[in-house]
């Protein structure tokens, strides 16, 4: 384990999270009722995360596909999030139910545990140990549960013209990342 990689891997995934760029939609979750458990989003996102860390190459082997294919197809995936980001469109339609509870569907999945995330996991493993991504991992669940159980008192506090700023600037990251990951799994 590197901690210089642990860092990398931690800034790679809260890109790819998003829970900056994503608190403007929990807060409106909130706004239209939607009632929002922090601990429970996080432990669900927790565990589909970590599922994915030590299960998913399993699951790629049953259908025949390689880490570095994975890898390639997901360098797709986060470059086309980047560019929702940077460029403030829609590529990638979440669908959930109105009213009642949000803290497992949408936001532990698809809006923190997702497939940019999932992808980005097992990506991450054709270049780093698991343990420097399981730790990364946790630094951003530690981030999101801050972030979550902070929603109210975060959505009177930042200005929506700084969120959208971090969010710009957390696209181009992604992009960067994204051509990265492209370049050394081709």
């Amino acid at each position: 384990m590197n901690f210089s990689n642990v860092i990398t891997i931690s800034v790679i995934l809260f890109s790819v999270i998003d829970i900056i760029g994503n608190l403007p939609v929990i807060i409106d979750m909130k706004k239209q009722g939607m009632k929002i458990n922090a601990g429970i989003a996080t432990f669900t996102a927790a565990l589909i995360m970590l599922s994915f860390l030590f299960f998913g190459s399993s699951i790629l082997g049953l259908l025949g596909l390689e880490v570095a294919s994975f890898a390639l197809a997901g360098s797709f995936v986060i470059f086309l999030i980047g560019l929702e980001m940077l460029m403030g469109i829609r590529i990638f339609r979440d669908h959930h139910d109105d009213g009642g509870s949000g803290s497992i569907v949408p936001i532990a999945f698809p809006l923190l545990a997702g497939a940019g995330t999932l992808t980005t996991i097992i990506s991450l493993k054709a270049e780093f140990d698991q343990l420097s991504i399981g730790l990364g991992i946790i630094v951003n669940l530690l981030i999101i549960y801050t972030i979550l159980y902070s929603s109210d008192w975060l959505s009177n506090k930042i200005p929506a013209q700084v969120m959208t700023t971090l969010r710009k600037v957390f696209g181009i990251i992604l992009l960067a990342i994204a051509i990265q990951m492209f370049r050394s799994n081709i």
